[in-house]
C-alpha cells in the first residue's frame, strides 16, 4: 500500500501538470508542469526525496519497456522511412552539434 500512495503523488503531479497545460495559454507541455511542481516541492522539502524514491526506481526500471511500442512502429514503417532516412540524418546530426555548442558555451561562461 505504501508504494501505492508514493505512486499515486507522481501521478497527482502529473495530472496537475496536465491540467495547468490545459488552463494556461502557454505552449509549454503539461509533463514539464509537472516536473517544475515536482522540483519545487523537492527544494521546499514539502516532499522529501527518500519518499518518492522507491516508486521513482521502480519506473525507471520498467522505463525501456515503454519504447517496444515505438520501436516496433518504426520497424512497420521502415518502407516509408527510407525516403525521409537521410533529411532525419541529417536534422538529427545538425541539431546534436548545434546542442553539444550552445551547451559547451553556457558551461564555459558558467565556470568563470
Amino acid at each position: 500500500m505504501d508504494y501505492l500512495i508514493r505512486f499515486f503523488i507522481i501521478v497527482a503531479i502529473s495530472l496537475v501538470g496536465e491540467l495547468l497545460n490545459y488552463l494556461l495559454p502557454f505552449p509549454v507541455p503539461g509533463s514539464i508542469y509537472g516536473f517544475i511542481i515536482l522540483f519545487v516541492l523537492l527544494v521546499l522539502k514539502i516532499i522529501k526525496v527518500d519518499y518518492i524514491k522507491p516508486a521513482t526506481d521502480f519506473l525507471l526500471n520498467i522505463m525501456p519497456v515503454t519504447f517496444i511500442g515505438p520501436g516496433v512502429a518504426l520497424i512497420t514503417m521502415i518502407a516509408d522511412l527510407k525516403s525521409m532516412l537521410l533529411p532525419i540524418l541529417l536534422a538529427a546530426t545538425i541539431s546534436t552539434v548545434i546542442v553539444m555548442g550552445a551547451v559547451a558555451i553556457v558551461v564555459d561562461k558558467m565556470g568563470k
